[in-house]
Parts: C-alpha cells; sequence; structure tokens
C-alpha cells in the first residue's frame, strides 16, 4: 500500500483519487441502504436476504424446553446475496484497522514503501487469523471435536435439513402430545441451535472476507508485481472454502481452517515484531516448525476422513437432494486437492527457508580482505653472478 499524503485540494467528485480516499465511506453507505430497507415493510423481504441467513427451519421447542427451539441450515442461492452484504461489512472493519491503528504505527515507525506494504498486509491478516482461530476453536469446543474426532466422518452429509423436513412431513398429521414426545427422543438437537447457526455464520464469514480481499488490491494500491501472488492465495482459500461449503465437509474444512490460521497467525505477527526489531527471529523459528507439522497434520486428518472414515461409509450414493457427495470420484478430487495445495505450499516454504538462510549467511559472513604480504628478509637482486 502507497503512503497517503493529505492535501488541502479535494480531488474531484467521482474521481479515481475521491473513490481511493472515500471508498469506505461510500461502502457504508451501501450498506446502510440495505439495513433501512429492513424498517419498511415494502423492502423488508428483499433486505432480509442479504442481512440474516437463508435456508433454516425452526423447530418448535418442547414443554420441558419451552425457551428453546432448533434451527438448522442448509445452503442455496441465496446465500450469495448474504455473501455480498458481508462483503461490504469486511471492507468497513478493513479502513477502520488501517486509519486508527496501523497507519498511526506507521506514522510513528517510518516505515520505506516496502515495510510499510508488509506491515499493513500482516497487520490486517494477523488480526483477521487471530478473530477466526478463535471463533473456530469456539466452535469445536462446543461440537465436542475434540472428545469425539468422529465427527469429521460420521452421519456425513452433516447437514440434516432435507431429513428433518421429510420427517416433519410424515408426523405433522400426529397429535400434539405425540410429536412432542418424539421431540425429547431427539434432545441432541436442541443443542445445535448455536453450533448450526454459528457454523454456517463462520463459512459466510470466511468466503465474504477473502472476497473482500479483490477490491481490497484496488483500494490499497497494490503493486502490480504483488497481484498475481495475492491472487493465488486470495484463490485459493476461496476454492477450498467453497468446495468445503458445498461439499458438505464442514467439520473437516473447519478443523483444517483453524489449525491453517493459527499457524498464519503466528507468521505475521511474527512479521510485525520483526520490523520494529530487526533482531527478533525466534518468531520465525517457531512458526517453521509448526508450520511443517501443520502440513503433515492436515494430510493426516484429510485421509483419515476422506480416505478411510468416508469410504467405509454406508450410504455412498451422489444425491444432490440430501447433499451427499460421498462418492468415489468426489473423494479422489478432494485428496488431490488438498495433496497438491500442501505440497505447493511446502515448496513455497522451503524457497522462502533457502532464500532467508542465503541472506542471513551473506549478512553474517565477514568481508575478507586480502592484504598485501610482506616478505621479511633481504631482498634478492637481479643479475648475473
Amino acid at each position: 500500500m502507497a503512503i497517503r499524503k493529505k492535501s488541502t485540494k479535494s480531488p474531484p467528485v467521482l474521481s479515481h483519487e475521491f473513490v481511493l480516499q472515500n471508498h469506505a465511506d461510500i461502502v457504508s453507505c451501501v450498506a446502510m441502504v440495505f439495513l433501512l430497507g429492513l424498517m419498511f415493510e415494502i423492502t423488508a423481504k428483499a433486505s432480509i436476504i442479504f442481512v440474516t441467513l437463508q435456508y433454516n427451519v425452526t423447530l418448535p421447542a418442547t414443554e420441558e424446553q419451552a425457551t428453546e427451539s432448533a434451527s438448522l441450515y442448509y445452503y442455496g442461492i441465496k446465500d450469495l446475496a448474504t455473501v455480498f452484504f458481508y462483503m461490504l461489512v469486511a471492507i468497513i472493519i478493513h479502513a477502520v484497522i488501517q486509519e486508527y491503528m496501523l497507519d498511526k504505527i506507521n506514522r510513528r515507525m517510518h516505515f520505506s514503501k516496502t515495510k510499510h506494504s508488509k506491515f499493513n498486509e500482516s497487520g490486517q491478516l494477523s488480526a483477521f487469523y487471530l478473530f477466526a482461530c478463535v471463533w473456530g476453536t469456539f466452535i469445536l469446543i462446543s461440537e465436542n471435536y475434540i472428545s469425539d474426532p468422529t465427527i469429521l466422518w460420521r452421519a456425513y452429509p452433516h447437514n440434516l435439513m432435507t431429513d428433518l423436513v421429510q420427517w416433519w412431513d410424515c408426523h405433522r398429521e400426529m397429535g400434539k402430545a405425540v410429536v412432542e414426545e418424539l421431540f425429547k427422543g431427539a434432545q441432541i438437537l436442541y443443542g445445535m441451535i448455536t453450533q448450526r447457526f454459528q457454523m454456517k455464520f463462520f463459512y459466510i464469514s470466511q468466503l465474504a472476507y477473502w472476497l473482500h480481499a479483490f477490491p481490497e488490491l484496488y483500494f490499497q494500491k497494490t503493486k502490480k508485481e504483488d497481484i498475481p501472488r495475492q491472487l493465488v492465495y486470495i484463490g485459493l482459500y476461496l476454492f477450498h472454502i467453497a468446495g468445503a461449503y458445498l461439499l458438505n465437509l464442514n467439520h473437516l474444512g473447519l478443523v483444517l481452517l483453524v489449525l491453517h490460521y493459527f499457524v498464519e497467525f503466528l507468521f505475521h505477527i511474527s512479521r510485525l515484531f520483526y520490523f520494529s526489531n530487526e533482531k527478533y527471529q525466534k518468531g520465525f523459528s517457531l512458526w517453521a516448525v509448526l508450520f511443517v507439522f501443520g502440513r503433515l497434520l492436515t494430510l493426516i486428518l484429510s485421509v483419515l476422513t476422506v480416505g478411510f472414515g468416508l469410504a467405509r461409509a454406508e450410504n455412498q450414493k451422489l444425491d444432490f437432494s440430501t447433499g451427499n457427495f460421498n462418492v468415489l470420484a468426489v473423494r479422489i478430487a478432494v485428496l488431490a486437492s488438498i495433496c497438491i495445495t500442501q505440497a505447493f505450499m511446502m515448496w513455497k516454504f522451503i524457497n522462502f527457508q533457502l532464500r532467508r538462510w542465503r541472506e542471513h549467511s551473506a549478512f553474517q559472513a565477514p568481508a575478507v580482505k586480502k592484504k598485501p604480504t610482506v616478505t621479511k628478509g633481504r631482498s634478492s637482486k637481479k643479475g648475473t653472478v
């Protein structure tokens, strides 16, 4: 990101510089349009598609749990509207962090243009990785992933919406007392209201954040030589997050994201400390160890879940209505994409470590200067004997 210089002369309205300086205010106005639309009956139905999560069914509470109800979600085309709205929110939050935190630090530290750009990138990503990692860890703990890892592949697809709709259609003609008795036999559903909502909202937020990174390339004046690199890793994030969301591999995707985000958070926070003090290198050493461990653990969990857990499941039939994609071709494609991505990341990691090692060796090696040798004794005279 280039350093913005304050000018007393305001740029023309809707000009290039005007959009760059005021893009957060413009996006805030667009987001307010959707929020104001909720206040009027005519526009509320359209606005609610953008603001709230769609495709949910709320199960009524029983007499014992009169204050609670169970809500389960699945995905659909309306999720694109929700992702768009929260992409606007991500742009606003990005601008707030940039203006009220990172820009103030930059003015104090007086970084060069190269360090200024990298500092902003690490500052934004470290804040996002920390938030997403804490949020994802909360979901993992609340759904007992640690105590029962078989949740990663058990009862796939992890989308009970279709089964509940079919169950309700079969039993809604029964008496109220009979229906409540059946609900008592499914108490586990009532503990899923928060987790199911949090799971879908987590994925919607992830997609919104990484989609917002595309316009940020323009808003932050990213250098042309840095754009291909950023497009690659943004595309990889969107590909894998959307794949886990659409294939109903929500549990596996959540675990892998939390693991990856923690390692990436450590890297970017170490880089922030390095910019403040170039002697700080311990964080990078710890990150290097955890990076390799994270890649290994990612492969183990992926093979265990997709290669063994889903491969041994009874229901191995492609069914779009129930969201079941547990077939051999899909499993091979999922494992292949994960393995190729991990290999690509390891290749980039090895090149990065080799480059750092060469730079460190060149900096530490003392400059050996050749001194002229002085011979002791009498100098020989040339001549005939």
